[in-house]
């Protein structure tokens, strides 16, 4: 049911791509709408685009009587929950409602929901992809990128939703059609007090679906099928083991999809995109296509004419015979790990940023057998130097650029570089996006011929 807003006063706190669509959204509904961000005008980008709309800026800081006097709270995904503003506004009895909330109640589409630690991007992304070439008019957003609420005024035949922990924690009636648990491990534990709390954000995507409904989910993460034991809607599970009966499976060089009657075998040799983890993410992403009804042949040639994201194992450049990697997407350990699976020893990589709270120890045994040198940077690299020591070369580099120019100096012939930080960028950079930009731009200009010193 849609809510109405006509002349209630709202408070959007979160300045963000989400907060800024959620007060173009509520001031084209006739709400009195006010702007609140601890960041000031100079530190945040393109509220430009907000200039002639009626909207109270509170940015700087928060005024807690503005949320003390407001009809609704609108959240941003990167807002804690446990901030002042929003304590004071609960304890007024004030709701809090999501963008992704907000958003869900406007549309009448069905919904697919995509969530996991990783693969979250690329599988929402291969979804679109398929569902697009079948025909479909779609929306393909959410965490990947463009707000959800920027997808109410449009005429839909799906919505694809990428969904972090942050926006799970503010649904309520919020019910995708189909919903996909991709995997589970450490991540986020600088906002959670434990990795259980995580888990259950992840888990509310599918709090209100029902046995109409189905849930996609990874037969081979010991999590996802502890978790989901007890869901009500139907599932369907993939695996990259070659353990199933039912559902999308990897046995050897094809994958078998396998429901309802039909038995279809794809080859993997016709897939673009590389590595273990992105076979996993073309089996997630086939399967709410077809059980839609989608004709395999046609969902899978779109998967294989996929050539993959940026920043996620993004191949920047071959220059001496090193193949240059940017998977600056790559924030977590689980991410790392699965990055470095795909790669032959003899790899220098890059990592650090600002810790999440995760447990580098994780990457010791594949960094001992893949990993000659590691070059760490941030606020993170003490700690990762010191949970890592002696697994290979550890070098703590000021810098970036330094990185770069340290790992063309050690990196041999036959190497691989890999930016793949296992942290957020928010200590050097503006978001992961700016991090992998910069990483490219420096590997460009690297020489073709090395400079003897």
């Amino acid at each position: 049911m849609k809510l109405d807003f006509t002349n209630k006063r709202i408070v959007v706190i979160g300045a963000g791509l989400s907060g800024q669509a959620l007060v173009r959204f509520l001031v084209e509904r006739g709400a009195t709408v006010a702007l609140s961000d601890l960041r000031t005008l100079e530190q945040l980008e393109g509220l430009e685009a907000l200039q002639g709309l009626p909207v109270r800026l509170d940015l700087g800081g928060h005024s807690l009587e503005l949320f003390e006097q407001a009809d609704f709270i609108a959240v941003s995904p990167g807002v804690p929950l446990d901030c002042e503003p929003l304590r004071r506004a609960a304890s007024c009895g004030i709701p809090l409602l999501g963008e992704i909330e907000i958003a869900a109640q406007e549309i009448s589409a069905p919904i697919i929901g995509v969530t996991g630690t990783n693969g979250k991007s690329t599988t929402t992304s291969l979804i679109g992809e398929i569902l697009q070439t079948w025909g479909k008019t779609i929306f393909v957003g959410g965490n990947l990128g463009t707000p959800l609420i920027e997808g109410c005024s449009a005429e839909i035949d799906d919505a694809v939703v990428e969904l972090s922990s942050f926006q799970l924690e503010t649904i309520d009636q919020f019910h995708p059609s189909i919903g996909l648990l991709l995997n589970l491990s450490s991540d986020h534990l600088d906002r959670y007090p434990d990795l259980q709390s995580y888990y259950q954000a992840k888990l509310r995507l599918f709090r209100n679906m029902t046995a109409a409904d189905f849930v996609v989910l990874n037969a081979d993460d010991e999590e996802v099928c502890r978790l989901t034991a007890d869901l009500k809607a139907t599932k369907v599970w993939f695996s990259g083991r070659g353990r199933l009966v039912e559902g999308m499976v990897r046995l050897g060089d094809k994958l078998v999809w396998n429901w309802a009657g039909a038995n279809v075998q794809l080859p993997l040799s016709e897939l673009q995109l590389s590595g273990e983890h992105n076979i996993e993410n073309a089996m997630a992403a086939m399967i709410p296509p077809l059980l839609q009804g989608c004709p395999a042949e046609l969902a899978w040639g779109a998967v294989c004419s996929f050539g993959g994201l940026k920043h996620r194992m993004q191949l920047v450049r071959k220059l001496n015979g090193v193949s240059w990697y940017n998977d600056s997407k790559g924030t977590n350990v689980g991410s790392v790990l699965k990055s470095l699976a795909g790669l032959p020893s003899g790899v220098t990589l890059i990592a650090g940023g600002k810790d999440k709270g995760g447990d580098y120890r994780l990457l010791r045994p594949l960094l001992e057998q893949k990993v000659k040198h590691l070059l760490l940077i941030g606020e993170a690299a003490e700690k990762i130097a010191a949970e890592l020591a002696g697994c290979c070369e550890i070098r703590l580099v000021a810098q970036l650029e330094a990185a770069v120019q340290q790992a063309y100096e050690v990196t041999a012939p036959g190497g691989t570089v890999l930016l793949s930080p296992a942290c957020s960028s928010f200590d050097m950079f503006r978001n992961y996006q700016v991090r992998g930009d910069e990483f490219e731009r420096l590997v460009q200009r690297l020489p073709e011929e090395r400079v003897a010193s």
